[in-house]
């Protein structure tokens, strides 16, 4: 694996991203981070406390499950793992940035979407994910992104985080033919 993020890297990139974020959004009271499970949950919760830090604001954080909301159910030969959706505040009217680790096809991206908009009616959404690789399927772009990483679709991206790996790191992989 080649690593393109290490630890160091993967904070200057949230960093970053949490400033972007700021800029682009100046009512801090009206925004919310909600995190694609699993990883992107604990994405939002960091880009939550890097934008805590520098406005003093909290933002309110979720997680959201997209298992049942994928295009591709049919497709796959075991039923989907589901895990927790937890959106504990209000969506309406709020400015909700959906947080992934990596943009590939769109389709999760849609089916978060979808998911959300059954919980609620955001003003807006938007998207920020730590990786983008590219091979879009569907008109989808991240408004804040930590990382472009071009692949070939003969290539995986490892996101590892220390709550679910014990390390940040985020790498390229060769996929066995």
């Amino acid at each position: 694996m080649t690593v393109v993020l290490d630890a160091e890297a993967m904070q200057r990139a949230l960093a970053r991203m949490a400033h972007e974020i700021i800029e682009r959004n100046r009512e801090a009271q009206r925004l919310a981070l909600i995190g694609l499970q699993t990883r992107g949950v604990h994405l939002a919760r960091r880009l939550a406390a890097l934008i805590h830090e520098i406005t003093r604001h909290p933002p309110p954080t979720g997680s959201l499950d997209i298992s049942m909301h994928r295009d591709d159910l049919n497709l796959r030969g075991a039923p989907p793992s589901v895990k927790h959706t937890d959106i504990p505040f209000a969506l309406d009217d709020q400015t909700v940035v959906l947080v992934d680790d990596v943009l590939f096809t769109g389709r999760s991206v849609r089916a978060a979407m979808d998911a959300l908009t059954d919980l609620g009616r955001p003003q807006r959404i938007q998207l920020a994910v730590l990786i983008d690789r590219g091979h879009r399927e569907l008109p989808i772009h991240a408004d804040y992104t930590g990382k472009s990483a071009p692949t070939s679709l003969k290539e995986r991206i490892r996101v590892r985080m220390r709550e679910e790996d014990g390390v940040d790191e985020v790498g390229i992989q060769k996929l066995r033919t």
